[in-house]
């Protein structure tokens, strides 16, 4: 989860540092700190706790300079965020100073034997073990004692190290977190994400498990652990510098939630052949051969992704007519599914490197089933490891809280059903001409509903002093309940609940009372029978909530009189076919927590405790 940034060359080091961990700060805000070498004096280091701009604060007051160094904003795992737990990390002697993220799961045992060796260690960390060991088997050559000590290491690492004993180098390591190395004209990056080398180069390397990387400002040289040479090749990252910018928003989130649009138009661009009302998706040719033959999908996700997932299955199962399980990527391989050549195994991770579904992947792939990544990030090992990806195209996303990716998981999860559905001849003309109008009006019925985001603000001044809140929705809709919730409760810290709304008598009604908001999800599609049937149950729900003095607030369709009648307050969307709500849906209501979490004081792009990508279990 932490960020890690290094640089090799000619630019002024320290602000390369800054401005890289600025644009990692989603992944870790607990502390920060750089080690900078080459400026005559050894290795000097800067830490802090707290936000990065701590550090810009430190580094004002006591300048450092140098030619190589590395950068760090944590996220605690080992011992709570403190100046001694923070990174860099160096031995004794202050030779090797290095950056981690990930968790070292033997560490224990390799404290004990460093301090029966006479080690003194400083932190509470189970990272500073291993710049110890670097340092105990280091020579002249920093990446031969990096290559020794990967070796001992049990768990899960990105690493990157230097030393003053190896001036002018960066050797950098992985097992299980990611690492990016970033091309320039004799200056090199490394990274565990690509926003920080955006800025000076598109040509990147992702390092693969099991590798090491040196750079030098003459170059970069690849193994395995073992010193075999790698020869990876670079790819170029298409995603803009600008999209790392806030664009005159006031936060991330909310500029995020804007490109919504343009995220569902990138989404679907190419995907869809709009005069013959047919999904072509590429991306699954090489899996030709098993998806004519599938008998079941597994749906792997975690955490927002998760509710992706379950709106996923009723799109493919009420679509395309095959079984659908959604699992959580936490849970997945310990409970030993049933897997074979006739599943498919669908992998959805906003980052391609959460640490969960990754293992679900890998679990999936060993018993033989066919493995799909559902991912935003090109070059992510989850899209890498897949047997094929269809990436959602949102562009960088920087709030900690998903928006964009959300919408366009949802995006790719229908073009997916509707792929099926043509496989399986299940779709009628009629459900074709109904469902591909709605689509192709999705991206213009976003921007409509966040031209009323003055209108949530003011919504958002009635409640934003709750302590609970209950998001209630059936079906399809049940799932962005979660959804809603889980966002609330992210930035603003106010305890939300999402739930069935069927499943009310049994038990959520004694919570009840006229203090509580219950927010539900009261849309339809119009001469859609099952669709119309549960909106007549969700009425009759509300009807309950308010006989026990709840207060109703009701995302429903424009001109809806009567679902309107029943709540306190409405947030309106267009209409739209049944597997198009969702994505109308789920606007108003991160509308809804951005504004509340704004009027509470809460960080909203970097709530607390919380990162952007879980990289480890």
């Amino acid at each position: 989860m932490c960020g890690i940034v290094g640089y090799v060359g000619p630019r002024p080091l320290v602000p390369v540092l800054l401005e890289g961990l600025k644009r990692l700060e989603y992944r870790g805000y607990d502390s920060a700190g750089v080690a900078v070498g080459g400026n005559g004096n050894g290795l000097s280091l800067r830490r802090v706790t707290g936000k990065l701009a701590n550090l810009e604060r430190a580094l004002c007051a006591s300048p450092l300079h140098g030619t190589y160094g590395l950068g760090h904003t944590r996220w605690a795992t080992h011992g709570p965020p403190s100046e001694r737990n923070a990174h860099p990390h160096t031995d004794c002697s202050g030779r090797v100073a290095l950056v981690h993220n990930g968790i070292i799961e033997n560490y224990a045992e390799l404290k004990e034997r460093l301090l029966a060796a006479g080690h003194r260690l400083q932190s509470e960390t189970d990272s500073e073990v291993v710049a110890h060991l670097i340092e105990s088997h280091l020579g002249d050559d920093l990446a031969t004692a990096v290559r020794t000590v990967v070796g001992q290491l049990r768990g899960s690492f990105a690493l990157a190290v230097i030393s003053r004993s190896d001036p002018e180098t960066i050797v950098a390591a992985r097992w299980g977190a990611p690492v990016v190395l970033g091309l320039g004209e004799q200056e090199y990056f490394v990274a565990s994400d690509v926003l920080p080398i955006l800025p000076y180069t598109r040509k990147v390397i992702y390092l693969a498990d099991g590798e090491v990387a040196v750079l030098r400002p003459t170059g970069i040289s690849i193994t395995d652990f073992s010193g075999t040479p790698r020869q990876p090749q670079p790819q170029t990252v298409t995603w803009d510098a600008a999209h790392a910018e806030k664009n005159g928003f006031r936060h991330f989130m909310l500029k995020e939630i804007y490109e919504q649009p343009i995220a569902i138009r990138e989404t679907l661009r190419g995907r869809v052949d709009w005069q013959q009302q047919r999904v072509a998706l590429a991306e699954l040719d090489v899996l030709l051969d098993r998806m004519n033959r599938l008998q079941r999908i597994h749906l792997v996700a975690c955490g927002t992704s998760l509710h992706a997932a379950m709106v996923g299955k009723w799109m493919m199962e009420a679509l395309a007519r095959i079984p659908v399980e959604v699992d959580y990527g936490s849970e997945y391989r310990y409970r030993n599914p049933v897997l074979d050549a006739q599943t498919l195994t669908v992998l959805i991770s906003q980052s391609g490197e959460t640490a969960d579904t990754l293992a679900a992947a890998r679990e999936a792939r060993g018993q033989g089933a066919a493995t799909l990544a559902i991912t935003n990030v090109p070059g992510s090992t989850l899209a890498r490891e897949s047997d094929a990806a269809l990436l959602t195209r949102a562009g960088p996303e920087i709030g900690v809280a998903a928006t964009k990716t959300f919408s366009a998981q949802l995006v790719a999860l229908l073009l997916l059903a509707l792929e099926l559905a043509q496989r399986r001849t299940c779709l009628s003309e009629a459900q074709a001409r109904a469902l591909f109008s709605s689509l192709a009006s999705l991206p213009a019925q976003i921007e409509r509903v966040l031209e009323r985001d003055a209108a949530v603000e003011a919504l958002a001044r009635r409640f934003y002093r709750v302590q609970d809140c209950l998001y209630l929705g059936r079906g399809i809709h049940f799932p962005i309940a979660l959804e809603g919730a889980l966002k609330l409760k992210e930035i603003s810290y106010i305890h939300a609940e999402g739930y069935p709304a069927g499943e009310m008598k049994h038990g959520p009604n004694a919570l009840i009372d006229d203090q509580l908001p219950v927010v539900f999800l009261a849309t339809r599609e119009p001469g859609n029978a099952a669709s119309e049937l549960l909106y007549q149950k969700t009425l009759s729900n509300m009807e309950e909530v308010r006989a026990r003095q709840g207060r109703v607030i009701a995302v429903v369709n424009e001109g809806d009189r009567e679902a309107r009648s029943r709540a306190e307050a409405v947030l309106e969307i267009p209409r739209a076919s049944e597997f198009v709500l969702p994505l109308l849906e789920v606007v108003p209501l991160q509308l809804l927590a951005y504004h509340i979490a704004v009027l509470r004081g809460c960080d909203v792009d970097q709530p607390r405790n919380l990162a952007k990508s879980v990289t480890v279990e």
